[in-house]
């Protein structure tokens, strides 16, 4: 039987364990703090800090970290996003103490060696170079700059080869700034998955976090974005084909009503065979490959997007099937039957996605941070079932609504 126990240390840090029957044991430092805190003359810093924590610590060279989980066959892993950034872990039960400690060690003091970080600035500038010869994740950042312009929002959270050259020439005084600023005790989440009991999580966490002192000089703060709406952009890219991004304003992560926009967001073009998009642009039309749409909600704001690249004379064609079935769910109320099947559909998607380990465990350290809980899927689900087609055709024609519509295309 899965249970979850939480717990908040005096320092503010987050505990929670999802205790599990497994041998292997997930163990996560998530902090809020990711690309939408940088300035802009330093944009790409939480993702250099990222790379650069697994360079060395004050107690461990870069090949002291890799070894201590691979040697007992663990993987370790991390990311960045606009609003936080994730280290975590996998390893048998016996050794959940050891990569916990390591983990602590690496989020905490970092020495950001310069050799090391040398190599790793043309690492993260290859990164870069790979990120922009591929269209369909470029166009993504641009959307995202396209739409929340003059924001922090629209940042690319792998920063430029300029500014990552600029970060790497402080020799780690940049990024050991930033960290002391937004790596905060009471935007941390420390957390747990496995067959190992609460006392001994917290015991362990409060060695690792009990005795610290918070900054008090430490500030988190950001200003929710204006959206840009309404506008068309065209990009020449020289690409083989069209790709085309549409999409605008959507609800953040506390709007009571974003799980209503994550069941149309399924029916649309949620990744399945049968959503909308795909029967209409690729089963019926065959214009396309591939089409999806996401709903990507953050604190503050939030944004829907749907992507498709058509050869060009197809573009315009496309673009018509995208804007007739955005105007379907304006306009037609979803019927008793439609919703109970597209609830089926959902239900089994959760279910399925639930046994994935690795994708809960980190939902729950997110989920955690931002609202101190982590429901399971089936109480998510609940939260769906709880809309009304009435209820959801006001959400499509708010969220949906074209003159708010932004649309970005590589030609």
């Amino acid at each position: 039987m899965n249970e979850t126990f939480y717990d908040i240390l005096p320092t503010g840090v987050h505990i929670v364990l999802r205790k599990t029957p497994s041998e292997v044991v997930y163990v996560g430092i998530l902090v809020g703090a990711g690309t939408r805190h940088e300035e802009e003359q330093y944009n790409g810093l939480a993702h250099y800090i990222e790379h650069c924590v697994f360079k060395g610590t004050y107690y461990r060279s870069a090949r002291n970290i890799i070894n201590t989980v691979e040697e007992v066959g663990g993987e370790i892993n991390a990311y960045t996003t606009k609003e936080e950034t994730a280290y975590y872990v996998a390893v048998p039960r016996a050794h959940w103490k050891k990569a916990a400690s390591l983990l602590s060690e690496m989020v905490l003091y970092p020495n950001f060696p310069y050799a090391e970080i040398e190599k790793e600035k043309a690492v993260i500038e290859d990164e870069i170079e790979s990120y922009e010869d591929s269209p369909s994740e470029l166009i993504y950042d641009d959307f995202e700059a396209l739409l929340y312009e003059g924001s922090k929002l629209a940042l690319p959270i792998l920063g430029t080869k300029k500014t990552v050259e600029r970060i790497a020439k402080s020799k780690g005084k940049v990024a050991k700034d930033w960290m002391r600023r937004y790596y905060r005790l009471d935007r941390m989440v420390f957390f747990v998955e496995g067959d190992v009991e609460m006392a001994s999580v917290r015991n362990w966490a409060e060695r690792m976090f009990g005795e610290m002192a918070p900054d008090p000089q430490c500030t988190w703060h950001s200003e929710p974005p204006v959206c840009t709406a309404g506008v068309e952009r065209v990009y020449k890219r020289h690409t083989h084909q069209s790709h085309v991004m549409i999409g605008g304003k959507a609800f953040t992560l506390y709007d009571e009503r974003q799980p209503g926009l994550y069941l149309l967001n399924n029916i649309l073009g949620g990744g399945s065979l049968n959503s909308r998009l795909n029967l209409s642009l690729r089963e019926d039309a065959g214009l396309v490959y591939t089409i999806e749409s996401q709903q990507n909600p953050l604190s503050d704001t939030g944004y829907w997007n749907i992507y498709f690249a058509s050869d060009d004379e197809d573009r315009e064609r496309c673009l018509e099937l995208v804007r007739k079935e955005l105007r379907r769910l304006r306009e037609e109320k979803l019927s008793r039957y439609q919703l109970d099947k597209a609830l089926r559909q959902l239900y089994g998607q959760m279910a399925i996605s639930a046994e994935n380990r690795e994708n809960r465990f980190l939902a729950m350290g997110k989920q955690v941070l931002y609202y101190g809980e982590a429901p399971t899927w089936q109480e998510t689900f609940e939260r769906v079932k709880r809309f009304t087609p009435e209820q959801l055709q006001e959400i499509a024609r708010e969220v949906y609504d074209e003159s708010q519509i932004v649309t970005l295309i590589y030609a």
